[in-house]
This record gives structure tokens, C-alpha cells and sequence, in this order.
């Protein structure tokens, strides 16, 4: 695969998320050039402080990583049927940042979760939160990791061949929309 750099957006803040083990095991099978973990421990977005101070450093930082980079990837937890308030509030304060880094931006989402559903909600929620920056969305196959305690190795390998079998098809269609952006580009 031609080179790639990856950004990294995690909903979860957990050291030990599954979310976090699924974006590296879709790294891994990516194979990218360049990988960067986005930082999303932002303050509660509040116009009044976007007012006195503007925009946050790490946030700015965040939407010119999004803009550098050749495609994202989104693993998102399912919280109480809805997407995790970091990942909003990410959305929320880069959306202030000056043009928009997410248009035609190739992004791949992807959840685990302890639930039976695999973060469904999560990611439909999700593209929705996405819809109006306009990003390139893989539509998929889905990467829905259900009971996600029970998936992983003990050296935080997906251990599950049906969801394994998603996740090449999810890095496969990223790379092919990524080299088709790279042609019109």
C-alpha cells in the first residue's frame, strides 16, 4: 500500500479502551507511514471562553493534525446508546477552528463496546455529528466489536475472525478512497 498518514481519534480517554486496542490493530493492518493519536482532553466547549481566549492550542492543534493528514480513523464507544462526550465536544470546538479540516477528508469509523450491538448507535451518531463538515465516509463494512472483553489476545491482537474480516475490509476500502482522492487531488 502506498503510504499513508494516519490520525488517530479515540472516544475514549481510558489508557486501557478497546476502542484505543481497535484503532491500533487497524493501524497495524494498515500499515501506515505516519500514525498520530489525537489528544481530545479539550475543556467543555463554552462560547463565552471561546470569546475571551478563542480557540484552544490543543484543539488548533487538532484540526491542522486533521487537515495534514491523508485519512482518520474514528473508534468510538457506545455511551448509553449515544457517542461518548469527548468525541462531541471534539466535534463541537473544531468546528470553531477557521475553514474546515474534515471536507473530503477520508474518515473510517469503527466502536467497540461491552454491549451485544457493537456501537451501532454510536457510529451512526456519529456520521451524523460529521454530516455537515463533509468528509469522505467510508461506508464500510462495519467494524462493530461486540462483548469487546472478550476479543483481544493477550498481547492486544483481535482475536475474532469475523470482526478481523471487517476490519480489512473497512482498511481496505480507506486506502482505496484515499489513493482515488489523491487522483483528483
Amino acid at each position: 500500500m502506498t503510504s499513508l498518514r494516519l490520525l488517530g481519534i479515540c472516544g475514549s480517554l481510558r489508557k486501557a479502551s478497546t476502542n484505543r486496542l481497535l484503532m491500533m490493530e487497524a493501524v497495524r493492518r494498515l500499515d501506515a507511514a505516519s500514525f498520530t493519536e489525537a489528544n481530545l482532553r479539550f475543556p467543555l466547549y463554552d462560547s463565552d471562553l471561546e470569546d475571551e481566549s478563542g480557540v484552544p492550542s490543543d484543539v488548533q492543534a487538532l484540526s491542522d493534525q486533521i487537515a495534514d493528514a491523508d485519512a482518520v480513523l474514528i473508534a468510538t464507544p457506545e455511551y448509553n446508546k449515544a457517542i461518548p462526550g469527548v468525541l462531541k465536544n471534539a466535534l463541537d470546538w473544531v468546528s470553531r477552528t477557521k475553514g474546515n479540516p474534515w471536507l473530503n477528508k477520508p474518515v473510517a469509523l469503527m466502536s467497540a463496546t461491552a454491549g451485544r450491538a457493537g456501537g451501532e448507535r454510536a457510529q451512526s451518531m456519529t456520521r451524523l455529528c460529521l454530516t455537515p463538515f463533509r468528509p469522505l465516509l467510508v461506508p464500510g463494512p462495519e467494524v462493530l466489536v461486540a462483548a469487546t472483553s472478550q476479543q483481544w489476545d493477550e498481547n492486544g491482537v483481535l482475536i475474532n475472525d469475523i470482526n478481523a474480516k471487517a476490519l480489512d475490509g473497512l482498511m481496505h476500502m480507506l486506502h482505496r478512497l484515499v489513493e482515488a482522492h489523491r487522483r483528483i487531488d
